[in-house]
């Protein structure tokens, strides 16, 4: 299965960093961190996602380099992704950003 960039959009989303950033493991037994295609750590936030309906969900989102957020915080991620990925029988969606930045910013896009 070829990974194609699925671009989502964040507009109608309120999200709130639940778990700070933390480097991401290819193998939780050899402590492996997992880098991109430049060698750069990898990082993973756990973000709660909620609609304007009330529905909320986990979501954890990989971003390089380390973002500068803290539990607690509501953010907004941007050029977030999701990948459809397969192995074993079983398949998910991971997601990934390019940065964040501070809920009802007029940011640009720059890492906080």
């Amino acid at each position: 299965m070829r990974a194609i960039p699925i671009p989502v959009d964040v507009t109608k989303l309120q999200i709130t960093c639940v778990k700070a950033a933390k480097p991401r493991l290819v193998n939780k037994e050899t402590g492996e961190i997992k880098r991109d295609k430049d060698g750069n750590t990898m990082y993973e936030l756990t973000l709660l996602f909620e609609d304007e309906f009330n529905r909320m969900e986990l979501v954890k989102v990989s971003t390089t380099p380390e973002p500068r957020v803290i539990a607690g915080e509501e953010v907004v991620p941007v050029g977030l992704v999701g990948y459809v990925w397969e192995q074993g029988g079983r398949w998910g969606i991971s997601y990934r950003a390019q940065s964040f930045v501070p809920a009802g910013s007029t940011g640009t896009g720059a890492d906080l």
